[in-house]
């Protein structure tokens, strides 16, 4: 006989994972979208997007202080999602491959993005955003980084990408990544 629950927490899980995907689906489609806007539509739609992902930050404190089966699966999502809030990842597939713990799928961009670059199909100013983003998000997910990446890191890193390294190395628990995540979502309120 299967142990309780663990279908449902299965499908708990899908279904978390899926709304994350939706609304980092969304951020990423405003950003792309974002010179067929005017600047007004722009930033409501992303207010709007924003406070979404603060409701869905809220559901899974509810869940985790309910359940601690799951903490430890919903732990990565909820950092990915205070990542979102405090803006110190503006990618939003970086966000979703680091919530889904896709270290494989990071490094497969960032060669892509190198190649963009060399053949200038990408700004140097974007490339080194997004470098900064995956390079921050495989050392979160424990890889292993060359030491260009590191020189690379601390040489560009900005205060938002720095804020979320230190705080989010020192949690250790669900519990204080909900803490924290809360924090960060009333600062965006604000």
């Amino acid at each position: 006989m299967a142990s309780r629950g663990t279908t449902e927490t299965s499908k708990l899980k899908q279904n978390l994972e899926e709304q994350l995907d939706r609304l980092m689906q969304q951020l990423q489609d405003l950003e792309e979208c974002r010179e067929e806007l005017d600047a007004d539509e722009y930033e409501e739609t992303k207010k709007e997007t924003l406070e979404q992902l603060s409701e869905f930050n809220d559901s899974l404190k509810k869940i985790m202080s309910g359940d601690m089966t799951l903490v430890d699966e919903l732990s990565g999502m909820q950092l990915a999602i205070q990542a979102a809030i405090s803006q110190a990842f503006k990618t939003p597939e970086v966000i979703r491959m680091f919530a889904k713990k896709q270290p494989r799928q990071l490094r497969t961009r960032l060669a892509e993005m190198d190649r963009d670059l060399m053949v200038g199909k990408l700004p140097r100013d974007l490339y080194t955003q997004q470098k900064l983003e995956i390079l921050t998000a495989l050392r979160k997910l424990g890889e292993k980084l060359t030491g260009d990446d590191e020189m690379f890191l601390s040489t560009n890193a900005g205060t938002a990408l720095s804020q979320f390294e230190r705080v989010s190395s020192d949690l250790g628990s669900g519990d204080k990544v909900f803490a924290l995540a809360s924090v960060e979502v009333e600062k965006a309120k604000q």
